[in-house]
Formats: C-alpha cells, structure tokens, sequence
C-alpha cells in the first residue's frame, strides 16, 4: 500500500489564462524532471468542485525512493502555491496535514538533508 500527496487550491475567481500557463509550466518542468520517471505518476491534476486547482501524487512504495520523491513534489507544489498566492491551499499526505512555511513553503528541510538521504540509500551525487 503506498501513500500520495494531496493538493488543492480555493478561491472565488477561476484562473487567469496567464496563471494556467504558468501551472502547466510549472507542472510540466517537475513532471519532466521527477527522481523517478518509470515509477511515478508525477503531478497529477483533475478538477474537483469548488477548487481551482487540485491533484495528487502517488508516492513509490521503496523507502529509498519515498523521501527523494517527497522532497522533489513538496517542491513542485511549494511553487505552484507560490505561483498562485492569493489561493487558500490545503496539502496533505494521505490525511495529514503538510505544514506551510513562508521560508521553506512545504518543504521539510531535515527531509532535504543529503545526509539523511545518503543514509537511506540514496546516492545523492545523481
């Protein structure tokens, strides 16, 4: 059973076509450069009443693979977030809410440590 990372942003205006260029770019550049591209379904997005933006993220089942991928979408959507500011924002992994930080947006930085991801296997020079 594997987890996935949730996303969502509300608000009461739709998107400008200006930002759906920018979320297709935003969505195509991480999609494109995903730690694992044969395994994971990238940022997925569908639409959902009420939000105008949402999606999810299957992450790999391989704990070695788990956090490199979690760093990588925390980060897409940190800057998707970012992209469209003025949205309320709720992310989740499975049902647990992932904190927001105006310095690190959704990106835990211990997570992000080379170290821990050396030690869980993962070469982190590639």
């Amino acid at each position: 059973m594997g987890v996935s990372l949730y996303y969502a942003a509300t608000r009461a205006t739709p998107l400008t076509d200006a930002e759906l260029a920018a979320v297709d770019a935003i969505v195509t550049r991480w999609n494109d450069t995903a730690p694992y591209p044969d395994d994971e379904e990238g940022l997925h997005l569908y639409p959902a009443d009420g939000a105008v933006l949402n999606g999810s993220t299957k992450l790999p089942f391989e704990l070695d693979r788990t956090v490199p991928s979690l760093v990588h979408w925390q980060a897409a959507v940190t800057e998707l977030r970012r992209a469209l500011p003025d949205a309320r924002w709720r992310v989740t992994i499975d049902d647990g809410d992932v904190p927001w930080t105006e310095e690190h947006g959704y990106l835990n930085p211990a997570l992000a440590d080379l170290d821990l991801v050396a030690l869980l296997g993962e070469d982190p020079t590639t």
